[in-house]
């Protein structure tokens, strides 16, 4: 049997909180020259003292940048607190340091300039600097944090999805081998001479119980060869009273099913209808255009079975699960009808 691999959920560690140093550099040289454009637009241009002025401010930003990227719970031991006060009134305090001492650098520079009124304007541009690098970094976190927990929720839900769909394969046929011990007994009983080819048949159809289990699809022809073991244990439980009669076409057979899916539906009409010589159930397999079709004439049992839970509602979640398929079922006076939709190999890649 030809395996079609299913993605594995990812599992990969979370990657760390960083802002790129590209953002830093851009943003700190375009502030610079952003303070300068004034200066341009100025009558008494000087090239020299826009240099300077875009000089400081870029300078500023930049180690205003570094220090609360590093000095940022994420990149530290402690936790992220959001907006944290005392946070804020330090950063605020370091960068009117930074800025003092990038004025007075400033000053030395361009000594001509009045000190005084150059110093308090760059100490509100550093408060201002300051604060919006702050916010931004917070709301940059935030988007991540927020990011993180959407791909933790896909991760949980795929790994529940994955988990449920593992559960569902373990969950097929539970009471199949008893019955089919039942008739064995009772052909052994009875010198039936059937009985070799039924322990033959039966082995056919676990051997093919084990290798399916551990696929999540495979071919039609594969599923229908693991079905002619099922329905000839079937036959020799119920004799005249179970007729199947298959008419699907050549180039269906390679599409793709999940194993157990045509059991599941034949295992589905016995247990829900009468099943005698005198009733017998009539179940047709055929193909159309788009859709494998099981379909069976409705004889409902006064009492019914005990239900698992498992049936159509098995297949159902599988083609979900797995394929974002969908089952149809369709009731009429005189039919009960399943369809499924046909995958081909190149529609599961």
């Amino acid at each position: 049997m030809q395996q079609i691999n299913y993605q594995e959920v990812n599992t990969q560690q979370q990657p760390a909180f960083k802002i790129s140093n590209r953002i830093i550099w851009l943003s700190s040289v375009s502030l610079g020259i952003l303070t300068a454009i004034p200066k341009i637009a100025d009558h008494h241009f000087v090239l020299y003292e826009a240099l300077v002025d875009a000089a400081v401010t870029s300078g500023f930003s930049l180690l205003i940048w570094y220090y609360n990227v590093y000095t940022f719970p994420s990149y530290t031991a402690k936790n992220a607190g959001g907006f944290g006060t005392k946070r804020l009134l330090r950063n605020l305090l370091v960068g009117l340091v930074i800025m003092f001492v990038l004025s007075c650098i400033q000053q030395y520079l361009l000594s001509h300039l009045n000190f005084g009124p150059v110093m308090l304007m760059f100490e509100v541009r550093g408060i201002l600097i300051n604060l919006t690098f702050y916010m931004f970094i917070h709301l940059l976190h935030q988007s991540y944090l927020n990011q993180q927990v959407s791909l933790e929720l896909e991760r949980t839900t795929s790994a529940n999805l994955w988990a449920q769909y593992e559960l569902l394969k373990q969950q097929v046929n539970p009471h199949f081998l008893f019955n089919s011990l039942n008739t064995l007994k009772y052909m052994v009983e009875s010198d039936d001479r059937q009985a070799v080819n039924f322990i033959l048949k039966l082995s056919d159809f676990y051997r093919f119980t084990l290798e399916s289990r551990k696929l999540n699809l495979i071919r039609l022809s594969e599923e229908t060869e693991i079905l002619d073991s099922y329905v000839y244990l079937l036959k020799a439980r119920f004799e005249s009273g179970f007729e199947l009669k298959k008419e699907i076409a050549p180039e269906v057979y390679a599409s793709m099913i999940p194993p157990f899916t045509l059991q599941l539906l034949i295992e589905n009409c016995i247990k829900h209808n009468i099943v005698s010589e005198e009733k017998p159930l009539h179940i047709n397999l055929y193909s159309t255009a788009e859709h494998i079709v099981v379909e069976n004439n409705i004889q409902l049992k006064r009492v019914p079975e005990s239900s698992t839970g498992i049936g159509l509602e098995n297949i159902s979640q599988r083609y979900q699960h797995l394929l974002d398929g969908e089952m149809i079922i369709d009731v009429t006076a005189e039919k009960f009808i399943v369809k499924l939709p046909i995958i081909y190999e190149r529609h599961h890649h």
